[in-house]
């Protein structure tokens, strides 16, 4: 019965619906790993590589704008009704904007002792790389155009940070990946962005001895 349930559930509420709840939370628990300074999926002897150099600027701009909206709006709403509503749904979107910075701070790219890549963007993308399927990697500074996550139709997916992208990685076999929203895509060549690409690329190039 749990299990029809389940079905009903997940037949009533689109996967793209869920999966955004999903990343809300993540993002939500991203702020208390942020505040402990903890990070998120790296272990002893990984190496973590920041990417948020580039949009954190952006960020602390947006939110400085949504906590102005929110006093501004907070003294001209006369009416007490409009006035709570407005105020929660902009004290939320502050907490939104500062959640989804928290997640891309305590969930970095990591590369693996062995040369394994785990390539993420907060809560919202999250690739795995074996060390196998590496034909080569570079550092390559780009400023491609899209959004967040651009699949081009011959193959190259480019996860954008702030505009750009540093490292590019070929690979020697496609990898399947997964959109924010759920949609599946395949990449032959993966460009992403890291705050210092050159140690990302020295570790994935030289792993560690077994």
């Amino acid at each position: 019965m749990s299990a029809l349930r389940a079905d009903a559930r997940r037949a009533a509420v689109p996967e793209s619906v869920r999966r955004l709840l999903r990343h809300e939370l993540r993002a939500a628990a991203s702020l208390g790993r942020w505040a402990a300074r903890r990070t998120h999926g790296v272990r002893p002897g990984d190496l973590a590589a920041a990417y948020t150099g580039p949009q954190t600027a952006m960020m602390y701009g947006l939110l400085f704008v949504s906590v102005i909206e929110t006093v501004g709006l907070a003294l001209l709403i006369p009416w007490p009704a409009v006035h709570r509503v407005v105020l929660v749904l902009d004290v939320y979107g502050v907490l939104l904007v500062l959640a989804l910075h928290a997640a891309c701070v305590t969930r970095p790219h990591v590369v693996r002792p062995d040369g394994s890549l785990r390539i993420r963007y907060g809560a919202l993308f999250d690739l795995a790389v074996p060390p196998d399927a590496v034909a080569s990697v570079r550092v390559e500074r780009r400023y491609p155009e899209g959004r967040l996550v651009t699949l081009s139709e011959d193959g190259v997916l480019d996860l954008i940070v702030g505009s750009q992208t540093t490292v590019t990685l070929e690979l020697n076999r496609p990898l399947e990946f997964r959109r924010p929203l759920g949609a599946r895509g395949s990449a032959r060549t993966i460009r992403f962005h890291a705050d210092d690409p050159r140690a990302v690329v020295g570790a994935v190039r030289h792993p560690a001895p077994p």
